[in-house]
């Protein structure tokens, strides 16, 4: 396990398994590539060494069997996966939060979405990984075969997250925006702190480190639940969701995050939403999200390209109308809310 992503490796995984996953989905599916309506495939956002792979996988083998090629942005796919699973209308509210991004977006329409917040800096999923890897959980025996994010939920579970007092990011600033660098040097500087205590050397493990994680977690899923109820208040006061039964999709990878979940139905509970959360194998990257896109404006007819038409992979694009500085604009200050999980 590298606890965490890298970039090089994952561009050689790709590289080394494309043919071969394509082949099997294929052979399983008992689909020969004629009867293929069209190819959908992850454009932007993403890893351009990863994108690189996938696209000129897929743009030679559109060509070679002459079928429309349909180019995905990675965010819609997540923001429209729970889409496949249950008869949600639009508009609803997305909160995708993952190891490469986190954003508030209400979604309008398939390709139509209002950027409400975004992260300024890290991920969520970014500073579990990191904080995992700074806390050498790899080298914990109920951890080593686990993610980054996995481990610090699971030891989270046995730690007291009130023995570490992490300030939650961005409280004077009333956006949708989110920011976990300054959390993660908290952090960090409290694991040197304890280390010097300890007498112990970077690399070894903490006595204490099932309380960091508890604690971390904590601290994310507070400032995550905050900006989104932000955004569900905002959204009521303008119209952007429907009067009856609106809904809050929870997706990306650190969706499948139980605590997080807890903390945001907190949140939906409070304010009258309903929270949808995809199976966890559909939070996570899966090409299964990717096909569903693909499905969804393959009916539409949006966006379909012909199989020789030129297209370029984007390691950074946004998602749809930016509406962030209108929250902000807003000023939309939070009413207290409790914010307790039992472990």
């Amino acid at each position: 396990m590298t606890g965490g992503i890298i970039p090089t490796v994952a561009q050689q995984l790709h590289s080394e398994n494309i043919e071969r996953v394509v082949q099997e989905a294929l052979e399983r599916s008992g689909v020969d590539p004629s009867q293929l309506s069209a190819v959908a495939t992850t454009v932007k956002p993403g890893l351009a060494l990863s994108l690189s792979i996938g696209l000129t996988f897929s743009q030679r083998f559109v060509r070679q069997h002459n079928k429309p090629f349909i180019p995905i942005h990675h965010m819609e796919a997540h923001a429209l996966t729970a889409r496949m699973l249950h008869p949600i209308a639009f508009p609803f509210l997305v909160l995708l939060i993952s190891g490469g991004h986190s954003l508030l977006a209400v979604a309008r329409g398939v390709d139509d979405f209002l950027l409400l917040g975004h992260s300024l800096d890290e991920s969520p999923g970014d500073i579990l990984d990191k904080v995992a890897r700074r806390l050498s959980l790899t080298k914990h025996p109920q951890c080593s075969t686990l993610s980054g994010g996995q481990a610090i939920e699971l030891l989270a579970k046995s730690g007291d997250r009130m023995r570490f007092r992490f300030t939650t990011p961005m409280g004077q600033t009333h956006d949708c925006c989110f920011s976990f660098a300054g959390l993660r040097n908290q952090v960090t500087m409290m694991i040197k702190k304890k280390e010097a205590e300890e007498g112990i050397e970077q690399g070894t493990l903490l006595s204490c480190v099932n309380d960091i994680a508890a604690a971390t977690q904590h601290t994310v899923a507070t400032h995550l639940a905050k900006r989104t109820h932000r955004a569900i208040l905002f959204c009521q006061a303008n119209g952007l969701l429907p009067a009856s039964s609106p809904t809050l999709v929870l997706s990306g990878g650190v969706a499948s995050n139980q605590y997080i979940r807890k903390a945001l139905t907190v949140i939906t509970e409070t304010t009258g939403l309903h929270l949808l959360c995809p199976p966890a194998k559909f939070c996570t990257d899966n090409g299964v999200m990717i096909a569903w896109n693909g499905v969804e404006r393959l009916r539409e007819g949006k966006g379909i390209l012909p199989p020789n038409v030129d297209v370029f992979y984007e390691p950074k694009a946004p998602l749809g109308v930016d509406m962030t500085a209108e929250v902000k604009a807003a000023g939309i200050r939070l009413p207290s809310v409790r914010i307790r999980i039992p472990n």
